[in-house]
């Protein structure tokens, strides 16, 4: 095999697509290729970042020159996901994270280089730049390119619909032979590919790698708290996250254990090293695997149990950051953390409580599944309902639904329901929550919203943007929590239940809470 095509071999596996791969063979016949790679520094990275850097350490064994592009501007134009005062502060932490998460992976920082936005997106030239793109991409265009990447609200915010030209414009800049990425921002790619001609610069290879679904089986994220093992976790954390990860015995489409197997624990081992799955002599013990596809077949046959599997997988990932946490017992690296991730305060008055600033993290909302309903004995307007909110056992809930929804219909039907009420006595009967309907008045109609597709019940709710955090125990009355947050809860006109235009979704699978029929009305 000539040595391009050993390097093309290199930088190509395991990415999910390339598109200009015949323009990236050209380029290897006659030199290395650079390449960059952005991330916005807004949330802390996690160990999903390994997904990416795992790539980078197969860019530079391949010879490649990479920039790693921390992308400030960026992350305060995608809604304001950071305070622009923070900004300074996360982009010293990300680039401290990763250079320890490359140390960690024995990758040599010469061929690297890093790189702020704001060292150069403020220049005259990028500037001039943004403008002759906004003459040239539509409104739509800009929000289509940035739909999987850019938080999406009802009214958008110029900002956000400057990012993907203002990413595309990065390729130029960079002076760049590639961009690398996830599938999700294929869109942004594209758009640069169409954009970047016209401005009289040349198209990049792109260069995209899968999404790897999280330990919960959905996107891993740094707001989801259960999906992601923290870079400076300790080993019993790990353990425990590990513990809730979704490893369903033969799947493998969506276990987020085995995806990081093959895309950080393989790609890293060296030719003679094999991936050890631990187990009791009884279940026939210890058993090694050289390559992913070995340990994959024997998950789907189920010769491999998901209890191995997990204890295998965390004894690699405690190995990967054993180095990172030694460089962060620092004392200024602890200190930046604490500035830059400070954690939020507790409410004083109400045990549980994330924060006393009234945002939606606040309310546990779960999906729900009636196993039982009856009419409440003493009032004719009220249904007795249990409800499998994935706890032990069902909650009672009183709901005002007699007619409106027929009790056939009730019966096993999937709901949304506010857990963290105060319970309290309607007619008789203490009700443990609170199932969510679209409602209007004239003419009266009440519709209990639409789980998203493919939950269970005791999946979480959460609004879009507002993923952090714990919900309250139980919220308190005095406070008027759920008022002050009720009266931006409504259905839009596309059938979304939204807060503050921001829809609500699955923690799990990000997919949205609906109605059926009752648009522009209050949920309540």
């Amino acid at each position: 095999m000539a040595e391009f095509e050993k390097k093309k071999l290199l930088i190509t596996r395991n990415l999910q697509e390339v598109l200009g791969e015949e323009k990236l063979t050209e380029i290897l016949k006659q030199r290395d290729v650079k390449i960059y790679w952005g991330t916005a520094t807004t949330g802390r990275p996690h160990v999903a970042y390994f997904v990416p850097m795992s790539k980078i350490a197969d860019f530079l064994k391949a010879g490649c020159e990479v920039t790693i592009l921390f992308a400030d501007l960026h992350a305060y134009l995608d809604n304001m996901k950071a305070p622009w005062e923070l900004l300074a502060l996360r982009t010293q932490y990300y680039e401290a994270a990763i250079k320890a998460m490359l140390t960690s992976l024995g990758v040599p920082l010469e061929k690297l280089r890093f790189v702020k936005g704001t060292d150069y997106q403020l220049s005259k030239e990028y500037t001039l730049d943004v403008y002759r793109l906004t003459s040239m991409i539509t409104e739509h265009d800009a929000k289509k390119a940035g739909a999987e990447v850019v938080k999406q609200v009802e009214h958008p915010l110029l900002s956000g619909l400057l990012y993907p030209g203002l990413q595309a414009l990065d390729e130029e800049y960079l002076k760049v032979d590639a961009q690398f990425g996830g599938v999700d921002q294929r869109k942004i790619f594209t758009l640069a590919e169409k954009y970047l001609p016209q401005l009289g610069y040349s198209k990049r290879i792109h260069l995209m790698n899968p999404m790897v679904p999280g330990l919960t089986g959905g996107k891993m994220s740094a707001s989801e708290e259960d999906s992601k093992i923290d870079l400076l976790d300790n080993p019993a954390v790990v353990k425990k996250k590990l513990k809730k990860a979704f490893c369903e015995p033969g799947n493998i489409t969506d276990n987020g254990v085995l995806s990081f197997t093959k895309h950080v624990i393989f790609p890293l081992m060296n030719a003679e090293e094999t991936f050890k799955v631990c187990r009791a002599e009884e279940y026939g013990g210890d058993i090694e695997y050289a390559k992913f596809e070995d340990l994959e077949e024997a998950f789907a046959k189920q010769e491999v149990h998901p209890g191995d599997l997990k204890a295998s997988v965390e004894q690699a990932i405690n190995k990967l950051l054993a180095p990172i946490q030694e460089i962060f017992k620092d004392s200024k690296l602890q200190e930046l953390t604490k500035k830059a991730y400070a954690p939020p305060p507790k409410s004083k008055g109400n045990v549980g409580a994330v924060s006393e600033e009234v945002t939606p993290a606040r309310l546990d909302i779960r999906v729900g599944r009636i196993v039982e309903v009856s009419r409440h004995p003493d009032a004719d307007s009220l249904y007795v309902e249990k409800i499998d909110l994935g706890e032990e056992e069902p909650r009672v809930i009183v709901s005002g639904l007699v007619n409106y929804v027929s009790i056939e219909d009730m019966l096993n039907r999937d709901v949304v329901v506010l857990c963290n009420l105060k319970p309290a006595k309607m007619r008789g009967i203490e009700s443990k929550g609170m199932v969510l309907c679209a409602s209007i008045e004239e003419p009266k109609q009440v519709e209990p919203l639409s789980v998203p597709k493919d939950s269970k019940p005791g999946e979480r709710i959460v609004v879009e943007g507002y993923e952090t955090g714990e919900p309250d125990e139980v919220l308190n009355p005095k406070k008027k929590v759920w008022e002050k947050l009720q009266g931006d809860l409504k259905t839009n006109g596309e059938l979304f239940a939204v807060w503050q235009g921001n829809k609500l979704i699955s923690k799990v699978s990000g997919n949205p809470v609906m109605t059926k029929s009752i648009i522009n009305a209050p949920i309540k």
